[in-house]
């Protein structure tokens, strides 16, 4: 199988289009948003769905917290699943501590070499800061949908519905993202075809086929790649490097489904769109209900 050479000019192009409008970089205004996204939550809603909503758990977990009786409303134990409250005014409290009945939050943040993904404010239990201390006036709680680690810059989502990062994040869901990786040494076609047919990590497990794999360009010592998986794999590209005898010297995700960090410098952050929202949703089958 050949190499291709199509694809973006350099690294820090991804292949989707720009997204149109909206002022980028700067914290999201909360005046009719937020009315919104609190009307999303007013009236009567499934008990699950609020406890989802707060990050407390996905949506399931919530089911089995409530089968268990750890789940209080008003003062009183409720175990029956379907049970409607109002968040806005119901007390609702996961093993006697109440929790807060915040709107949902939807980011996307350009995330900069050098920062852990953490929902820790400000620095993780080892002093190195977090993704959470970026967001300069977003005061609710809020954390990464899954990891990009210490060194990986790029496209990462953070919210606070658990049941949305849950769907995203389990291996069902398939959703696709998009990386440019640059690998030591110039990878010839045996390499490419390796990269995009499967390799066996050091633990014995085989990845699956990339979705999608272009060569950006080579340098003098060194190859630029696109590629797409959905298989999502602790470090699975770091190690899928590695497997193949060249360890990716950087890596950038460009790419989360369709949400991209075009033009948001890195460091700053903007709220997902609603098309943006929409899609991911329907790609994990959450209703509104």
């Amino acid at each position: 199988m050949s190499r291709q050479s199509r694809g973006p000019k350099g690294p820090k192009g991804p292949r989707q289009s720009k997204p149109q409008g909206g002022r980028r970089g700067a914290a999201p205004k909360a005046a009719p948003d937020r009315a919104r996204d609190i009307g999303e939550l007013s009236g009567e809603v499934r008990l699950q769905k609020v406890l989802a909503r707060a990050g407390v758990s996905s949506r399931r977990g919530g089911e089995a917290l409530i089968s268990a009786g750890r789940v209080k409303v008003n003062g009183q134990v409720v175990t029956a699943l379907g049970t409607k409250v109002d968040p806005l005014r119901d007390r609702i409290a996961v093993d006697n501590k109440l929790i807060e009945a915040e709107p949902p939050i939807y980011l996307v943040l350009n995330k900069p070499d050098g920062f852990v993904c953490s929902a820790e404010k400000k620095v993780d239990d080892r002093g190195r800061p977090t993704v959470i201390s970026l967001l300069r006036g977003v005061d609710a709680r809020v954390f990464p949908v899954g990891r990009l680690d210490y060194h990986t810059r790029g496209v990462l989502l953070i919210t606070n519905d658990g049941d949305l990062s849950s769907r995203l994040l389990h291996p069902r869901s398939k959703v696709p993202k998009t990386y440019h990786a640059k690998f030591q040494g110039r990878l010839d076609n045996e390499a490419i075809d390796r990269l995009r047919e499967g390799v066996t990590l050091e633990d014995g497990t085989v990845t699956r086929p990339v979705d999608e794999l272009l060569v950006i360009r080579d340098t003098e010592t060194n190859t630029w790649v696109q590629l797409t998986i959905s298989q999502g794999l602790n470090r699975q590209i770091r190690r899928m490097g590695e497997a193949i005898g060249h360890p990716v010297l950087k890596l950038l995700r460009v790419a989360f489904a369709d949400v991209t960090a075009d033009d948001l410098p890195e460091g700053q952050f903007r709220r997902l769109r609603e098309t943006e929202l929409g899609d991911l949703r329907t790609r994990v089958g959450l209703g509104e209900g």
